[in-house]
């Protein structure tokens, strides 16, 4: 049974900020947070690690869109790939994560949710921890298609969802549609019965059709901006529909490349941090540096920080999520409490596992990062076990 002390630590538990505290974790769970004035000195405890006040504990990072990372892709659709990324993620603070698909073939998708299926039953117990599947695709609007295969693309389908749903293992949380194709609407209904999060994304509705589709039980919108219809001063748009609307909550890619600070700073001030959601929307390239990749059987060029498709189309991100918590927070001038608000908690809320993730109290999962004074991760803590360290154990 791994136990676990921190100490002297500034602790952010998701809802308030203990300047001066301790967790005590044991086994994979939090057995006690609290301040320093009342903690008692643990007898037997493997781990006693003192941050010396110059150190701050967060709920680690939920990353609910994330196709891959330091080489591997959920498409491919191999074991080596999903513990390629379970593995390397707590780097960046990140602690469970959605397994996200792209557009390919019917076959192609099969295979990458058999294969995540297998994964979360058999071999889903070390390093970030896969919390399901984001189906992204392929139910989307082909004028919106981004780095989409466009020739993948099909109309909504309630029986091939249902298909797909099953050989998951009943592990899609999260599916990314344009609601206003023939079916949309009444797929986004059929998936709010299945308590499964829909997301209005690679859409071209107008207001009144984001309307209809919150009406059916859209209530998510994949990352903000991107593959959708934008702002016009005589149409709101996909995009300033769901900034309008509270029933929504949002995504976004925050590393000054997918949206520019300035529109970060504005759709925060039309949100807040309670109806936002940090994502990285990362592909295999990440941690790899510049180069030539594959995403969806496409070819991606990686040049410094951006990842683009030969015409010049943003083709997913190489962003960390401490980068995209950081950048928010500069953007925005948001505080680190706010931050995890829109990097854990709400993620948590979002996708029903808030009774166990994304915060940091007693008889919930260990999962913690570890930040120093510059927010640069330390250590990552996953399910009770270090994943992680850097210097915070040194």
């Amino acid at each position: 049974m791994a136990q676990i002390c921190l100490l002297n630590a500034e602790i952010y538990t998701g809802e308030s900020i203990i300047e001066s505290g301790y967790v005590l974790i044991e086994d994979e769970k939090i057995k006690e947070v609290g301040m320093m004035e009342d903690y008692q000195e643990q007898s037997g405890f493997e781990r006693v690690i003192d941050l010396k006040h110059a150190a701050k504990a967060v709920p680690g990072f939920i990353d609910l869109h994330i196709h891959g990372a330091h080489g591997a892709d959920v498409m491919d659709a191999t074991e080596e790939a999903l513990q390629t990324m379970t593995s390397k993620l707590p780097f960046e603070g990140t602690t469970s994560f959605l397994a996200t698909t792209m557009t390919s073939s019917k076959e192609q998708i099969s295979k990458a949710l058999v294969n995540a299926a297998g994964y979360l039953k058999e071999k889903n117990q070390t390093g970030a921890e896969i919390l399901g599947i984001h189906l992204e695709g392929p139910f989307l609007n082909p004028k919106r298609a981004g780095a989409q295969a466009p020739g993948n693309i099909i109309e909504p389908s309630i029986d091939l969802f249902d298909t797909w749903h099953e050989e998951s293992g009943g592990n899609i949380k999260l599916v990314t549609l344009a609601p206003e194709r023939k079916g949309g609407y009444e797929l986004a209904s059929h998936l709010k019965s299945l308590s499964i999060v829909p997301s209005i994304g690679h859409s071209d509705a107008v207001y009144q059709e984001v309307e209809t589709a919150i009406a059916s039980g859209v209530h998510h919108a994949t990352h903000l901006f991107n593959g959708m219809r934008g702002i016009h001063h005589r149409d709101a748009g996909t995009a300033g529909a769901v900034l309008m609307k509270d029933e929504v909550m949002t995504e976004m890619i925050v590393d000054g490349i997918h949206i520019a600070p300035e529109m970060v700073k504005f759709a925060y001030r039309m949100k807040g941090s309670e109806r936002s959601i940090l994502i990285t929307d990362a592909m295999r390239a990440k941690g790899l540096g510049p180069g030539t990749y594959d995403l969806g059987g496409q070819e991606v060029t990686v040049d410094g920080e951006r990842a683009t498709l030969a015409d010049g189309t943003l083709a997913g991100s190489i962003l960390t999520f401490r980068d995209a918590a950081v950048n928010m927070m500069s953007f925005t001038g948001c505080s680190l409490l706010d931050a995890v608000t829109m990097s854990s908690v709400n993620p948590a809320k979002q996708i029903g596992v808030y009774d166990r993730k994304g915060s940091l109290e007693k008889g919930k999962d260990a999962d913690i990062a570890v930040l120093d004074d510059e927010l640069n991760v330390m250590m990552t803590i996953c399910r009770g076990t270090i994943s992680f360290t850097g210097s915070a154990d040194k």
